[in-house]
């Protein structure tokens, strides 16, 4: 059972009138959460029963006030009596069971698969109106610590006029009961938000947000150094960090995040659909080549694999080594030879040669992808790098048109279990049941019969130590991340596990993010 302690603000809180934030690209229109959007900006509007997020080891209620177990498939919630939405109206647990209800009738997105298969949500039940009982079709103990901290509280007043097939259209400001209120939005110019002064967990230490769009780099941080902006929604290019430390204006803190850039497998199509095939990729790649030539040494050599070694659910005795040797007898005992001596082998199909594909505005990505194909080529296979604009890097993953390419996972992939366990069966790193996988299955099956997180967690490192032996992501390293910042603006940022330093717990009385746990203490 978790239950609420009470929440206070700091006099000693550091406090702004107004903060101007860079954003790289418009989050999902108005925050609509059926579109995907980046969680950080989204739960500034909206909260969660629990709080921070599933990337932590223990999440504490945030909009509930008690949150208990009543055995391996039944939840219930109890809710504070203090919550009302932006409109005046009180949250009540009539908000919280449509919620579950429409993500389950709404298309599947970013939340819906977490009420509608893993875990299977079956039954939400108002007891009273501050009370809710939530039942799963199977075992579901991470329902509390994972789900219910991930899912955001939508107001039914609001929704419930929106049909479920027609909320990607939605395009209204957001009514939600979080710290502050979207009272501006253009497509082009960005965002405007101002500080919820009734919120229940203390007023923010900041009034006003303004978060333009500058979609480049470049201009993001040169308007840094300008003052034309007083932090960034995206960390400092490492070739920056010396040059920000020394100066007078900006400062700059290290966060180690919950994600990192990864080269992903195409596994539908041959040769990447050989398990074998690839082990070889992850053996050929040199990592700290990869760490020191592209991020500058800023992080850790990623010899732990998928998914992220700092999150709470993630197998610590994980171990993916460089050998290239190895990567070369493999391909030996595959038959995939350079028969006619021009550097390549060959396989059944014809010679290992593949394009790797980079989002061109991302120069990290694309030197990391340039850096690979380097790798691969000492044990013959050749790979030419693809630059994309950002729409037709975006559509690769629906596409399936593509070889390998570059991205950068975030926390929800690589420090959410349950995502892990979804990431499988939705595409991403596996595609059930279209493609067979019998021995995940066995797994998975061994999975959904535990009924404690232990029992369950035990299972998942089997899962995470298969999946590292025949990966379809391999990390390419783990980044430590450099944000930047005018302290003459705002000092009062801090570090929140997965979620950088732009989020709600900055913008908070320091005790209430204590409280909750939601940042990083050293």
């Amino acid at each position: 059972m978790l239950m609420a302690t009470g929440c206070a603000g700091s006099a000693e809180s550091p406090s702004a009138e107004r903060l101007t934030i860079a954003l790289p690209a418009a989050v999902g229109g108005p925050l609509n959460p059926f579109v995907t959007f980046t969680e950080q900006v989204s739960e500034l509007v909206y909260d969660k029963l629990l709080a921070p997020s599933p990337y932590v080891d223990d999440p504490q209620p945030w909009l509930a006030s008690q949150v208990t177990m009543v055995d391996p498939t039944t939840w219930e919630v109890t809710l504070r009596d203090d919550v009302t939405w932006h409109d005046g109206e009180k949250l009540t647990a009539g908000d919280v069971a449509f919620t579950f209800h429409y993500a389950h009738a709404a298309p599947t997105g970013r939340f819906t698969h977490h009420v509608n298969e893993i875990p299977d949500i079956s039954s939400v039940e108002v007891l009273a109106a501050d009370k809710v009982r939530f039942t799963c079709a199977f075992a579901c103990p991470e329902l509390g610590p994972v789900t219910l901290a991930d899912l955001p509280i939508l107001p039914e007043h609001i929704w419930s006029t929106v049909p479920p097939g027609e909320v990607k259209n939605y395009a209204a400001l957001p009514v939600g009961t979080g710290p502050y209120r979207l009272v501006a939005f253009d497509q082009t110019t960005g965002y405007r938000f101002e500080a919820n002064p009734d919120y229940f967990a203390g007023a923010p230490v900041v009034r006003e947000l303004v978060m333009p769009i500058i979609a480049d780099p470049s201009a993001t941080f040169t308007a840094l150094q300008a003052g034309e902006i007083d932090a960034a929604f995206r960390p400092v290019s490492p070739e920056l960090i010396e040059q920000f430390s020394a100066s007078t204006d900006v400062s700059v803190v290290e966060t180690r995040p919950l994600r990192f850039p990864e080269l992903r497998l195409n596994f539908e199509r041959a040769p990447f659909d050989e398990p074998r095939f690839r082990k070889v990729l992850s053996l050929a790649l040199d990592r700290r080549e990869l760490l020191d030539t592209v991020f500058l040494g800023q992080g850790r050599v990623a010899d732990k694999g998928y998914p992220h070694p700092d999150s709470p659910w993630t197998d610590p005795t994980l171990s993916t080594p460089s050998d290239p040797a190895g990567a070369k007898a493999v391909l030996d005992e595959l038959g995939f030879t350079d028969r006619d001596g021009d550097g390549v082998r060959e396989s059944p199909a014809g010679p290992l040669r593949f394009t790797i594909s980079a989002a061109g505005s991302e120069p990290t990505q694309v030197r990391a992808a340039e850096i690979v194909a380097e790798q691969l080529t000492e044990v013959g296979i050749a790979a030419t790098v693809q630059g994309l604009d950002a729409g037709t890097f975006a559509d690769l993953a629906t596409s399936r048109n593509f070889d390998i390419f570059v991205n950068t996972i975030t926390a929800h992939g690589v420090a959410d279990p349950t995502q892990s366990i979804m990431s499988h069966r939705s595409g991403y790193l596996w595609d059930a049941p279209d493609l067979p996988y019998p021995a995940w299955d066995t797994l998975f099956e061994r999975w959904k019969a535990t009924t404690t997180i232990e029992d369950r967690r035990e299972v998942a490192f089997e899962m995470q130590r298969m999946f590292n032996e025949q990966p379809t992501s391999i990390p390419l390293y783990y980044p430590d991340e450099h944000w930047a910042f005018r302290p003459a603006s705002f000092a009062g940022w801090v570090e929140s596990p997965g979620f950088g330093i732009v989020h709600k717990w900055s913008l908070l009385p320091r005790t209430v993010s204590e409280t909750a746990g939601a940042i990083v203490t050293n």
